[in-house]
């Protein structure tokens, strides 16, 4: 009996024995590590951020180096002298930091409030079965080369601009002493607000694109939280997702600036390429940094307006560090006065 017993007990500890090991998950297998492969993956992602940091350092040398005679001849003045006069090597680039700051902001005050409407439409309003279609087509603009949008500008807009707009506020406000210098020139279609219209078209599917994107990473709960308490729509979207996604915005505003102001072909067609500033008016052509480079590099002789036209490349470097600083810093200031507030 008691063998019977010690038997039967036996084989129920030995059953209860392999369910206990059948339910205890396998050991991990060790890890293998190789402190050699890290050591080189931690080398080359130190040489690409060097090798980055060179390639900038280098391109600015190199635009001082080239510019230098002009620096040397002009000094400062350079970018506050209208005068650009090849024959007489007399050299000054405010007309055409001018156009190029003109045209950019221009582009800008059109584009942000459209992408904004367009970001706003695509995660807020817009149908499900519109979202995907309607988003890829506002992409595929970002496709279109550069020289489409300015043939299309000088040949299509540029005459319908010329027509419907130029034309009835020159007839409205041909006597009024502000407006009418605004709006005074030859009704040709081209000119400062026409090179800005077609860069803010031009800009619009990257800073659309950006902001729907910041705009969907945003919390689901944070928005149906405000939902829930009785927020409009515009409400959640200012109280909510802008201070959630303010970065992501102001960085997608930056990145259509940077195209804005780099961008040459399309406003080489549009802008009229012509170097006055008698007058501000948005319908008198002008020019631009990006466009007098395009026009004028290939057959500058060797020399001092060579120099100039290298001259003018840095001051666009220039301004476009100066755009990306100011914004670093006013994303830094708004994150102390979050701090503040908290």
């Amino acid at each position: 009996m008691s063998s019977t017993l010690s038997a039967h007990e036996a084989s129920l500890d030995l059953a209860l024995g392999s369910r206990e090991r059948s339910m205890t998950p396998p050991p991990a297998p060790a890890r293998r590590r190789s402190p050699l492969a890290d050591l080189l993956f931690g080398w080359a992602a130190k040489g690409a951020a060097l090798l980055t940091l060179s390639l900038l350092l280098g391109i600015m040398l190199s635009l001082v180096v080239g510019a230098w005679p002009a620096i040397e001849r002009f000094g400062l003045g350079f970018l506050f002298s209208p005068v650009w006069d090849p024959v007489g090597l007399e050299f000054g680039g405010l007309v055409m930091i001018y156009g190029t700051l003109a045209t950019s902001l221009i582009a800008l005050l059109i584009a942000v409030p459209v992408s904004f409407g367009i970001a706003l439409f695509l995660t807020e309003l817009s149908p499900a079965w519109l979202k995907r279609p309607l988003g890829t087509a506002i992409e595929l603009l970002a496709a279109v080369p550069s020289i489409v949008y300015g043939m299309w500008g000088l040949l299509v807009f540029g005459p319908i601009l010329a027509t419907w707009v130029q034309q009835p506020l020159q007839a409205l406000f041909g006597n009024v002493p502000i407006l009418g210098a605004l709006f005074s020139g030859p009704p040709v279609g081209i000119g400062v607000l026409s090179a800005g219209i077609i860069l803010a078209i031009m800009i619009i599917p990257f800073i659309a694109a950006v902001m729907r994107d910041v705009f969907d990473v945003t919390p689901p709960m944070l928005k149906e939280s405000a939902y829930a308490l009785g927020s409009t729509t515009w409400e959640v979207v200012t109280r909510v997702v802008l201070p959630y996604t303010k970065s992501g915005v102001i960085g997608g505003i930056m990145l259509g600036l940077g195209r804005a102001l780099g961008e040459t072909m399309a406003v080489t067609f549009v802008i009229g390429n012509f170097n006055q500033l008698d007058t501000l008016s948005l319908f008198q052509a002008a020019n631009s940094i990006t466009s007098a480079l395009a026009n004028e590099f290939a057959e500058a002789a060797s020399g001092l307006h060579q120099a100039a036209l290298i001259y003018l490349g840095l001051v666009l470097f220039f301004i476009t560090f100066v755009v990306l600083s100011f914004s670093k810093l006013l994303l830094a200031r708004m994150r102390r006065g979050e701090g503040g507030k908290a």
